[in-house]
Parts: C-alpha cells; structure tokens; sequence
C-alpha cells in the first residue's frame, strides 16, 4: 500500500552454496506473481527481468531490489537473483482477518501477496473473524526459515458482509486517501459561501453574458462553462469558463498539500472520493447556475474552417444562465423534442450554433488525423446495499462530443500559448508508438489484407492509424482491430516538455479544464494567473522549474493509480452481478486470445475467460502471429472480434472473475453443475492459488454472518465420528483408483497389491481380515513364542501417567529386554 523505508540486506546462505557475489548489480523494482515467481522492471531496460522463484529470496511486491544477473537462463527473457532488498514498497496491506484461539491470521486481498499475515493476539485490536482489516506488517518473514510475515491490525474497515465495504478495501488496498484531515476541514469551513465586491476587482466582468454548464445528471462538482455567439463576420466567439479553485486553494496551504497528495478525483461504481473537500467542490468553486463564481476563462475567436485566429485569457467573474444535462441538450439538437425546446427556448438558439461549431472543430481534428477510439461504456445501477441489479449503456450523444470538443480547443489554446511564452508548464503528452508495437500491429491486420504506412525517420503517423480504423468501420474486424491498435499506443501522461499529443494530432495540449478534480489543471491555473498579474518574476520561474517535474511524476501515478481502482471496483461488482446468471447463455465477442484460453465480452461489458481445458472437443493451439487458437484435428478458428456464445459457469467476487463455457444451439440447457465441469478441467496453478483464496475469505464471510460452512461441518463430523472419517476417506481413496486390463479383466489398481509368489497381483486384505487372522492363529497356538510367554501385560492409557503406569510400562520394556 504505502512506500517504506526499511532496509534489508539478504543472508549470505540464502544465495547458495557455491555462489558468488558480484558488484554488478541492477536495482529496480519487484513485481510479485502470485505462482511465486516474479520480475523487476529497471528503468531504462525494455524488458524487465524475470526472477525464478527459488531467487526471490523474501522480496515482496513493490519492493525495490538489487538484482545479480544470471548468465543461464531457461527462456527468452533475462533471468536474475535478487541479492538485497533495498527498500520496502509495501508498509500496509487490506485482507480479511481470521481469529484463532492465542492468535490471528489475515488473508490480503493483493494475490500478489503470497503469504497470509500471521497477527499476535495482543496486535489484533478489536478484528473478530470476518473484519475487513488494514494491517501494518511488522515483520516481513523469512523464507529460509519458513516464517510467515507479522502484523498489527491498525484499523478495522467493517464486516465483509456489510453493504459498500467491498468498495473501500479496494479504495484502501491502493493507498487512495478517504477522509480528509481536520486540519484541511478547517480551512476549507473558513472559504465564503458567496464571492466578494474585493474577490471581484481586476477581473472581466461576464455576468452578462449567456452562458451554461453541460453535465451529467447527478454531477455536483461543475468546474465549466461555455458561451458561444456569432459575430456580423460570421465568425465564432467560443468562452470556455472554468472555476477558479486557486482562489480558495492557495499554495502550500493544508488545502494544497492534500490536493497534490490525491491527484485527482477518484470516480468508483458506488462513490467518489473528491480531490478537495465538497464544501468546495460543490460550493464556492462549482459553477452553481444563478450564482456569481470567479473564473479563468478561454475567450477563442474561431472561423469557418475551425482555426482560432485569436484568443485571450483572463481572469472572470460569471453567472451561469443554466444548469443544463446532456441529455436535454440532445433532446434538442438530435431528437428535436418540443417539451425540451419550449422549457429552453432561450438558449436553443445558441445550442444549434454550439452544433455547428462542434461538427467543424472534430472536421478540423479528423483532418489533422485524430484517432477517436469509440468503445461502448456502461454504467453499474446498484440499490441501498450495494448490490448491482443492472447494467446499462452509457452511450456518447452530440452533447457530450460538444463539451469535449469545446474542451479541447481551449486545452490546445492554452498549451500553445504558454509554450511561446517559453514558461514554465504542466503539458498532457501523449508519445509516439513504440516501433515494435506498430510492427505487431502491422503484422497483425496484414492478414486481413490491410497494411499501414510508417516512415524510418518518424514512425508511423496518427493520420495513417486513422485512416485504418475509418476503412474497418462497419466491418466485422472493427472490434478486433480497434482494440488492437488502441494496444499499440502509448499511455499519455503529464510532462514539463511539450511533446505533442499523438492520439489528438496535436502539437501542444495541456490540461486547464478540470481543477476541481485534477491536480495538474489546479497547478497551471496558478501559472497563468502568475503570468495574467505580472508576478512571474525569475525567482518564480526558478521555483516552478524547481517542483515541476515532481507534480507531473506525482500526478501521472495517482492519475494510475485511480483508473486502476475504478477497473477493480468494475470488475468487482460485474463479478457479483453475473453470479446472479449462472447456467445463463450470452452471445459475446472474443476480446482476447491467449494459449489458456479465449477472453469474451458480452453485450452488457462484463468479460470472463473460456479456458482452452474446458474445450473439450479438440486440443487448441494458440498461433501467435495471427492471434488464434485453432483446432489440431477440427482445424476450427477462434480469433479476436469472433462473436461466440457462452454458458456462465462462474462468477467468483473475491477474485473478481467471471468463467465461461463455449456452447452451440445444439447443446441441451439443462441444469449446469459447476462440480462436473470442474472435474475435467485440467485448472491452471494460478486458478488454483486465486480459487484457493477466495474459498478462504468466503469461509470466513459465512463465519462472520453466522452460518455453518462447509469446513466448519466437516471439523464437527470428523470430532463425532472418530476413528471412522479416517475408514471413510481410505474407503474413498480406494474408490477413486485406476481401471487397468488383468488376465482378461478389469480391476482396480487401488483394491489389489503385488503378489511376491505369483509376480502378479492379488487382492488386498482388509485390516480386519489380518486382524481375525492374527487371533486365529493366537488361538490355534501358531506362535510358539507366545505360548510360552508368561509376562504379565499391563492396560496403560497413553495419556495416563501414573506410579502405576510407569511401573507397567518398566515392566513391559524389561519383558522384552528377556525375550
């Protein structure tokens, strides 16, 4: 969860014997898998390292590490042996806590973590089995010696089974910040609820102007504004008004410093955790219709062909006219419903003007050759406790293309301006492929006859991407190959070197929209009101060169860091939902092709994973080069974009999965049993481990709520019933042998047993079949050593002791000293 300082050198017995130390080592940082092996990634590598598990020696995920590279190894990739673990990347870890008699176990939510956590009794605080938990590991373990890593349980997140603590341990797991300090509670009480005639001095005055926001229906954070009217020249006058959160929020304040810790608002399935606190996110710095709001505003003058012949930024006051919704600004300009153009009929002049104006811009950008990847979103509806109920499209209408096309002008225009300020600035870059993917990918929709154009010196062009996804629209590659080259971009992130966006096809592109929720867009308005005031003196310059680069590094991560938490909470709660549609039939489309198996899609978002084990009508081979898995003896082909249809035969929420069954028209829909499936799959050892976990957290789940699981009633019938669970489960070895051909018939190998004067085999003898023998030959005088035996033998309880017992037990041993 959170960066540690700890130092920890590895013991010399733990490199093995005959090995030795070099000074070349590499240092990077450890990625655990959770089949026990794991990588370093180094920067400036283009591979990351690949560490055996026998080599991890005690590393755990996130660690950074000193690397000794191996001069063998068994596959492609470089092979290492971690010598020493610098620094500790993880000081905390959520999991789910499991009380025993003297002491506690928590099993973490990270499979990355392999190990669970073993908690004192005096450390466990107030958990009871079922706790959600924060734990702060105390001990890493040792591997050597076979000691688990130590805890302390430091906070109690609630019970598993309690509605939206799911959520939150996902929102702890990742270190996201949930609650703000008092300290920046107080600050953020002290800002007016109403804007100042002294706040107001020196800036534009545009309360007259007509105005809007446009957002969704349940947003409250409203951080812009547009206006847009047509001059005598025909020409645009587009304003791009955003909230001036500097205002309030002022630098190395409690308000700052928390707002650069997060990074960015955090937008989850049931929450959002906001960047600043909501008495200003939804109060003074929302652009609250009918309220006076300072602003920073973009005014852009743009003509008939999109170009912004002139601009100018200022410092603002507003009044928004109204707080309109996407959906009733579509209502209007796509539906043409007259309820909707009756309630607006002032502003829908000005909508139909903000239409034209939209379709020119995103003409302009098509024409520079912006890529727009348009895939399907959705959006999960849960009810009071949690649980989603439904799954719902949430489609791009021509008022949301508006706002974004709007956005990003003003974005651009701004990015541009400061650049030939030659300022010091936070940019949005997005880079140029990398080469190798660009080869894949060309590699790749060359089966389809398709190829595109790159060039040595400057790699491939957004224009040639473009054109590719323009000519498969409608076809049914589109999907395969949308997503393919989606894959083959680069990740975009914040950086004071203005690189470009490659994906937008623009040269200079920043972020200055979002304040309320984004760091970067908070740190620019800064710069430019520094610059708009004449305080960007040479000391200033110096201190922002100073921080820069720490922002952008900082705000990228937690950027990350949230989109990741926003994907595992999806998948949490499309987990759950499908859980719910067991045994159902899906048509889908196949999303990803691996050599275990086939990734499918279904219409409502939710992907799950054929296995290629569960394929059980012929053995599939994964061809990499053209992305397949295809049939050795039926030569059948499945391949990315292939709509299939599928039976759910799993949905598990604790590993956040969802298994399915390839099935046809012609196969029976009777009831499914999830056991008999299993039973012949042969289930990878990473299935195993998650699988494994998940059993552990959902027994524990049950504990909490007070139902008698499966392990708990097995424990109780192996106490009633002694001895005979041990009779009963050998009785079940047996019956589970293997069929083999003998003399003409078929016996199972586990019921016979060889034969030392046949050579071959014979049935085996059952334990009380050698026992009556025994006492038959006892009681036929067989032994003649027995017979003349004249020792007393003693009763003795083993666990009695006693004068009496030792002295039995003294007298047995002399007995058989004699004989």
């Amino acid at each position: 969860m959170s960066k540690g300082k700890k130092l920890k050198r590895v013991e010399e017995n733990l490199y093995g014997a005959g090995k030795k130390k070099t000074d070349k080592y590499i240092v990077g940082q450890f990625i655990s898998n959770p089949r026990g092996f794991g990588f370093v990634e180094v920067e400036g590598l283009e591979e990351d390292i690949f560490i055996p598990e026998e080599y991890v020696h005690g590393a755990f995920h996130t660690d950074t590490v000193e690397v000794e590279l191996l001069s063998e190894q068994t596959g492609k990739r470089q092979e290492g042996r971690i010598r020493n673990i610098l620094v500790r990347g993880m000081e905390e870890l959520v999991g789910t806590y499991q009380a025993e008699k003297n002491f506690g176990f928590v099993v973490p939510d990270n499979s990355k973590v392999l190990s669970d956590i073993f908690i004192p009794i005096e450390h466990s605080g107030k958990a009871v089995t079922g706790d959600k938990v924060v734990v702060k590991l105390t001990d890493y373990g040792n591997q050597a010696l076979r000691k688990k890593p130590e805890g302390k349980v430091t906070q109690v997140i609630g019970n598993i089974n309690d509605p939206g603590v799911d959520i939150l341990s996902i929102v702890k797991g990742f270190d996201i910040p949930y609650e703000f300090p008092e300290k920046v509670i107080n600050q953020a009480n002290r800002c007016p609820d109403q804007i100042s005639e002294a706040d107001m001095y020196g800036r534009e005055d545009l309360r007259d102007v007509q105005m809007v926001t446009i957002d969704g229906e349940d947003a409250k954070d409203l951080d812009d504004a547009v206006s847009l009217y047509i001059d005598e020249n025909g020409l645009y006058h587009l304003g791009v008004h955003i909230a001036d959160v500097t205002n309030y929020v002022q630098e190395s304040s409690a308000l700052d410093r928390e707002a650069l810790k997060r990074g960015t608002s955090v937008y989850l399935v049931d929450r959002v955790i906001p960047m600043l606190p909501h008495r200003l996110s939804n109060g003074i710095c929302s652009l609250n219709h009918g309220e006076d709001r300072l602003a920073l505003s973009c005014l852009m003058t743009i003509d008939k062909n999109g170009g912004i012949i002139d601009h100018q930024i200022v410092e603002s006051v507003i009044n928004v006219n109204e707080r309109m919704s996407y959906t009733s600004v579509a209502k209007i300009l796509e539906e043409k419903d007259e309820a909707e153009i009756e309630k607006y009929k002032e502003l829908v002049p000005m909508f139909q003007e903000m239409a034209e104006l939209s379709a020119i811009l995103r003409k302009k950008r098509e024409d520079k050759g912006s890529i727009d990847f348009d895939f399907p979103e959705t959006k999960i509806i849960l009810d009071s406790e949690g649980n989603p109920i439904d799954i719902v499209p949430h489609e791009r209408n021509v008022a949301t293309k508006l706002i974004e096309d709007f956005m990003l002008a003003a974005n651009e225009t701004v990015a541009e301006h400061f650049f030939f300020l030659q300022s010091p600035f936070v940019y949005r870059i997005h880079e140029q492929p990398d080469p190798e993917k660009i080869s894949t990918l060309s590699a790749f929709i060359s089966n389809f006859g398709l190829h595109i154009r790159t060039r040595k010196d400057t790699g491939v062009r957004p224009k040639e991407l473009q054109k590719l996804l323009k000519g498969i629209e409608g076809t049914k590659e589109e999907a395969v190959i949308s997503r393919m080259a989606l894959r083959s971009m680069m990740q975009a992130k914040y950086s004071t070197e203005c690189l470009g966006h490659f994906g937008l096809a623009f040269d200079y592109y920043c972020h200055f929209t979002s304040p309320i929720r984004r760091y970067p867009d908070l740190q620019i308005h800064r710069i430019i009101k520094d610059h708009l005031r004449g305080r960007m003196t040479e000391a200033k310059a110096s201190h922002y060169e100073e921080i820069l680069d720490e922002v952008c590094k900082h705000s990228s991560e937690t950027e990350r860091r949230a989109e990741e938490a926003e994907r595992e909470t999806d998948k949490l709660k499309k987990a759950q939902y499908m859980e719910n549609h067991i045994g159902e039939r899906f048509e889908g489309i196949v999303s990803g092709v691996t050599a275990w198996g086939l990734f499918v899609e279904l219409e409502n978002s939710c992907e799950g994973i054929v296995r290629a084990a569960s394929m059980n009508d012929d053995f599939y081979v994964y061809d990499d080069n053209s992305m397949k898995l295809v049939g050795e003896s039926t030569h059948k082909e499945y391949s990315l974009g292939q709509k299939v249809m599928v039976k759910v035969v799993g949905a598990d929420r604790i590993a956040k999965t969802i298994d399915f069954r390839l099935v046809s028209d012609n196969d029976d829909d009777d009831e499914f049993d999830e056991n008999v499936y299993d039973s012949y799959i042969d289930i990878p050892k990473a299935k195993k481990i998650s699988d494994e976990r998940s059993r552990k957290i959902k027994k524990l789940g049950a504990i909490a709520r007070g139902e008698e699981t499966e392990y708990t009633s097995e424990k109780k019938e192996k106490k009633a019933s002694g001895r005979s669970s041990k009779k009963e489960s050998k009785k079940a070895d047996k019956n589970s042998g293997r069929l083999v051909e003998y003399n003409g018939e078929m016996i199972d190998l586990s019921e016979y047993e060889p034969d030392s004067v046949t050579g071959g085999f014979r049935k085996k003898r059952s334990k009380s079949d050698k026992l009556s023998t025994s006492k038959r030959g006892k009681r036929s005088g067989s032994s003649d050593s027995e017979k003349k035996s004249t020792r007393k033998v003693y009763k003795v309880h083993k666990y009695k002791k006693s004068a009496t017992s030792k002295a039995a037990r003294s007298a047995q041993g002399k007995g058989r000293k004699r004989k």
